[in-house]
């Protein structure tokens, strides 16, 4: 069974249809590049996957359920439980440190303080980020930043991580480090979307 299926979803803003039909699967432990033009739709697309946004018409399946008929409480623990996000713009809480905002969703999942702050931890050594964990993310560095969303993207041992432009806004160092913590966990599905081959 497939983990994702996305089966003619359309979306419109108006009198703009921004995504039209699209149709596509990825399988557990598959990694997809959704590729496009900048305002082609890809992030509208993205944010409807990662149940942020609600489709026009289609239907989206993830693991087998159809979580847009599910309730908005349903949603929510989905996104929390099976679901890892990086944006653009990491998307951080800026006072707290870097530590603190990839525990956090851990600690909205139900583990303890400390569990969640060592599986922090855990995450961060590899992404090279270990010694600015106690800093507050706005002193970080744009590379630095991204790292740590990928860390807490990565938190709650997700099936789908769905990231949008992840490395747009780096340099090709700090690139190649988010693309190697994403695309290196093994049995993550992981679905990025870009415009740069």
């Amino acid at each position: 069974m497939s983990l994702l299926v996305v089966d003619g979803v359309r979306r419109r803003f108006g009198d703009r249809e921004v995504v039209a039909g699209i149709s596509f699967a990825i399988e557990p432990g598959e990694t997809v590049a959704l590729m496009g033009p900048s305002g082609c739709g890809k992030t509208t697309l993205l944010q409807m996957i990662g149940l942020l946004d609600r489709p026009d018409g289609g239907r989206i399946e993830l693991a087998g359920d159809e979580p847009w008929r599910a309730s908005a409480a349903v949603r929510a623990e989905l996104r929390l439980a099976a679901l890892g996000f990086v944006f653009q713009h990491s998307n951080l809480i800026e006072h707290l440190s870097a530590r603190d905002n990839v525990a956090l969703p851990a600690w909205r999942a139900g583990k303890t303080r400390a569990a969640a702050l060592a599986r922090a931890d855990e995450l961060l050594a590899p992404l090279g980020v270990a010694p600015r964990a106690r800093a507050p993310v706005r002193e970080l560095s744009i590379g630095e930043a991204q790292r740590v969303a990928v860390a807490r993207a990565l938190v709650n041992h997700p099936r789908l991580v769905l990231a949008d432009e992840p490395t747009g806004s780096l340099d090709a160092a700090s690139a190649q480090g988010v693309l190697a913590a994403l695309l290196g966990t093994a049995g993550v599905a992981v679905l990025v979307v870009t415009h740069d081959p």
